[in-house]
């Protein structure tokens, strides 16, 4: 679960898949550092700024790299005329012989041909000016979160939903649950608000504040009198996910982690 569960890159193709012009597109997404790189081949150059508004709402994200996005090319090619054959010559009318009725197999005549699957309806301009209107409202509740003393380290994802607003992370009370929704309520232009995937979880925050540069997991720093069981209590809530973190990290032996040592927090 986020903020534990997943890098940023995995959270930026979540939110791909569930735009529904993306989702059958099967882009790949890598990250470095918040640098998002995007490839991936998509019908035509309109979807570039679609893959933007829904990369750019993601938490951790600070540059979005779409070289690597090509466009199908539609060339229809040119109709073949078929070859002329040259008629037999005939030189006179054979005579036909009576004969046995020949038989005749026609198959199913109610047969139909298989209707051809339907082709996604380009993304229009009407439609692309739609998302960038909600994707400016998505940008303006982010930066009011990044603004507010409370919240501005928050791990706060902001996905849009026409003009409305999905908001996904942990909070560490109550009460920075109830200012989350109302700072992003406060925000022009939006509709509504949904917060079912905050969690809130005293100090997580704090816990998900170091991130790996390549991969983008989770890093916790191993404290005077940690061990693994108790590293896993305070991210998944289970003490007995410790394999998990010692599979992850390579550690053969769970009981020997020293102050100091560097622990990516897996998914």
């Amino acid at each position: 679960m986020w903020p534990f569960g997943k890098n940023t890159a995995d959270r930026v193709k979540d939110a791909l898949n569930e735009q529904p012009r993306l989702k059958d597109l099967g882009l790949q997404v890598t990250e470095r550092g918040g640098d998002v790189s995007i490839s991936g081949m998509v019908p035509n150059e309109r979807y570039i700024t679609l893959i933007r508004v829904v990369a750019e709402g993601i938490n951790g994200v600070k540059t979005v790299d779409t070289s690597g996005v090509t466009f199908e090319q539609e060339v229809a090619a040119p109709a073949q005329a078929a070859p002329e054959t040259p008629e037999p010559a005939v030189d006179a009318a054979p005579e036909l012989q009576p004969s046995a009725p020949a038989t005749v197999s026609t198959g199913n005549m109610n047969a139909r041909p298989a209707p051809k699957a339907a082709a996604p309806a380009p993304v229009s301009d009407a439609e692309i000016q739609e998302l960038e209107d909600a994707s400016k409202i998505a940008k303006a509740v982010h930066r009011a979160i990044r603004n507010n003393g409370e919240l501005s380290d928050d791990p706060i994802d902001v996905l849009q939903s026409g003009k409305s607003v999905i908001l996904r992370g942990v909070v560490d009370n109550d009460h920075e649950l109830r200012l989350l929704e109302q700072v992003a309520r406060g925000v022009s232009g939006v509709a509504g608000v949904d917060v079912k995937g905050i969690r809130v979880a005293q100090g997580a925050k704090e816990l998900a504040k170091e991130k790996d540069e390549a991969s983008g997991d989770t890093v916790y720093t191993v404290k005077p009198g940690d061990s693994l069981s108790a590293i896993a209590q305070k991210f998944y809530g289970d003490a007995m996910e410790y394999k998990k973190i010692a599979h992850y990290n390579n550690i053969s032996n769970p009981d020997l982690i020293h102050p100091g040592d560097k622990l990516r927090i897996p998914g």
